[in-house]
């Protein structure tokens, strides 16, 4: 009896050894390759790696008020104004510096002999930086505005931006005098543009 169930015993694995070897001739084999690609290739599986999966503290929920102000302080009106106005305050600095260091203010010029006084004196320097700052707050105005509009026409923040708003801005101003003003404002408007973009990045 147990010699004739030990016989059918090896009569069944027998049948099952061929069977089994055939089933994994028949299955391709895993490929290195096909790992790699769900690992680290294209078929691996996006994760949430937000700040809470990670441990981390999660960003504090925005409400509209502050969305809103954050709009409006990345518009282009706002930097425009925001240009404008660093562009008053600078150049009045620098035009009373320069009327400081020139020899010629508060002179009359129907009688350079005559010394001035001190009010006649702060009177030219004010005019002078007046003057200065109203064209620096246009310039940066001008430049701010060109920039912002470019950069959100084209999609990108590069050197590009700042070359086409200086020649914008140079042209405009220079183009007042003429077409070869215009021209020459434009490039030198570029270069310099260019080349604070190339220091500064």
């Amino acid at each position: 009896m147990a010699a004739s169930t030990g016989a059918a015993n090896a009569a069944a694995a027998d049948l099952q050894g061929p069977a089994s070897a055939g089933s994994s001739m028949d299955s391709p084999p895993i490929q290195y390759s096909m790992i790699l690609d769900h690992l680290i290739g294209d078929k691996r599986a996006a994760k949430d790696l937000s700040p809470g999966v990670m441990g981390g503290l999660g960003a504090p929920h925005k409400s509209d008020e502050q969305k809103m102000i954050e709009r409006g302080m990345e518009s282009c009106a706002f930097k425009a104004v925001l240009a404008c106005v660093g562009g008053f305050v600078l150049g009045g600095a620098f035009g009373v510096f320069t009327a400081g260091i020139d020899t010629n203010v508060g002179l009359d010029p129907k009688d350079p002999m005559k010394t001035p006084s001190a009010r006649e004196v702060l009177k030219d320097m004010g005019q002078r930086g007046m003057s200065y700052a109203k064209n620096f707050a246009i310039v940066g105005a001008m430049f701010s505005c060109t920039e912002c509009i470019i950069e959100s026409h084209r999609g990108k923040s590069d050197w590009k931006n700042a070359v086409y708003s200086g020649c914008v801005t140079g042209g405009a101003i220079g183009f007042r005098a003429g077409l070869k003003a215009g021209v020459l404002g434009c490039g030198g408007f570029a270069a310099f543009s260019a080349a604070i973009e190339y220091y500064l990045r």
